[in-house]
């Protein structure tokens, strides 16, 4: 729901275990894929000599997050906090200042922080429609998020009035979640009709035939979604179906010919195409490792997806990617944390047999439908089934 609600990919902070001194000012210390155009030169300044200006801040901070969302780059949270410094701490601070306050703490992974930024703000009697919808809709991403289907549910009905077509495609999605599938598709293909889609709702799609095992139509609105925007989110979400799929080369060619090649997200797919095609991966795997550990030194236990991902498909270390898998799973369950968890826990062995059966009662009892679980562990598909 994250490309629905416009909000952030969570991604651990890029920077290296130890600080970097350049030996000379000419030094290039890094490239970055994109550049701040000179209005937002113009308005960063602007907002310096009066950071009280709340429109300023609120544009600022907005255009910071979508850098953010759009190249993966956690440093531009801090770019958002900034402009948001002199509401950070205020109770009643304006509803803009509370939504964008609340999309950083969602980006780094402080949910229940966010969620009460948000019910906070629904609770106010004069709150605008406008900002009531965007509320609802984070909101509800938030308990998606969380696999807290019937409360994401609520939100999205009373998000109706306000905002039909993203309440349908909210309850939609949330439908998949619950053993409608099918009818979820046909729902969401409705509601983009003719040849073009809109890529925040061909990315949902693309999603649901993933989950539905469609072979063809899962690529194609990936593509579909990337030709829209190019996000990081979504060119590493059709990686992982190349890599799932042993077509790892065309997964690096993809990552590799990203402006935003650098980006943690994609660096580690980068890592794990090199690894099966039996290339030389050890560059990479540096510094993919040493981003991951000082991203749990400075947020201990809010990088668990990454780092579960990295101790499976690179470090070859089951046990400790389970663990961190779990982790992970305790934190946010949407379809991919739980393929996480599986895959950690076939990995492991008898020492992951627990886990399975754990989150096959779970799964079950919530009516997921999703081919790559039964496809992980055909021995016990049964226990996946809605």
């Amino acid at each position: 729901m994250k490309h629905l609600l416009v909000l952030l990919l969570a991604i651990p902070l890029a920077v290296l275990a130890e600080p970097f001194v350049p030996k000379v000012d000419a030094e290039i210390v890094q490239r970055l894929p994109y550049r701040i155009d000179a209005a937002e030169r113009q308005r960063r300044a602007a907002l310096s000599r009066d950071p009280a200006q709340l429109q300023l801040a609120v544009a600022t901070a907005r255009a910071a997050l979508q850098r953010a969302r759009v190249h993966g780059d956690p440093r531009e949270l801090g770019a958002a906090q900034a402009a948001l410094a002199p509401w950070w701490h205020q109770a009643d601070a304006p509803a803009d200042a509370v939504l964008l306050r609340a999309r950083v703490l969602q980006a780094r992974h402080e949910f229940e922080p966010a969620l009460a930024e948000l019910h906070r703000l629904l609770a106010r009697e004069d709150l605008a429609p406008e900002h009531r919808a965007q509320a609802l809709l984070d909101a509800a991403a938030l308990h998606q998020l969380r696999a807290e289907l019937t409360e994401a549910r609520t939100l999205c009905e009373q998000l109706q009035p306000l905002a039909a077509l993203p309440a349908t495609a909210c309850l939609a999605e949330l439908a998949s979640l619950s053993g409608q599938g099918q009818v979820a598709a046909q729902t969401l293909a409705q509601l983009s009709p003719g040849r073009s889609t809109a890529p925040w709702l061909a990315l949902m799609r693309a999603e649901l035939a993933e989950r539905l095992g469609n072979e063809t139509t899962a690529p194609a609105l990936y593509r579909a979604a990337l030709a829209g925007e190019d996000e990081v989110y979504t060119r590493a979400a059709l990686a992982d179906w190349l890599l799932a799929r042993q077509r790892a080369a065309e997964a690096l060619v993809l990552v590799e010919r990203s402006p935003d090649a650098e980006a943690d997200a994609l660096l580690l797919r980068q890592v794990i195409a090199l690894r099966q095609l039996g290339r030389d991966a050890s560059a990479p795997t540096a510094l993919m490792r040493e981003r991951l550990a000082a991203a749990d030194r400075r947020e201990s236990g809010k990088h668990a997806r990454e780092q579960a991902r990295f101790a499976l498909d690179v470090e070859q270390q089951p046990r400790e990617a389970l663990r961190l898998a779990r982790l992970n799973w305790a934190m946010q369950r949407e379809p991919v944390d739980a393929v996480l968890l599986l895959r950690a826990a076939l990995a492991a062995g008898r020492d992951g047999d627990a886990t399975r059966e754990e989150l096959a009662r779970v799964l079950r009892g919530k009516g997921w439908q999703d081919a790559r679980l039964a496809a992980l562990d055909r021995r016990f598909d049964r226990s996946f089934a809605p």
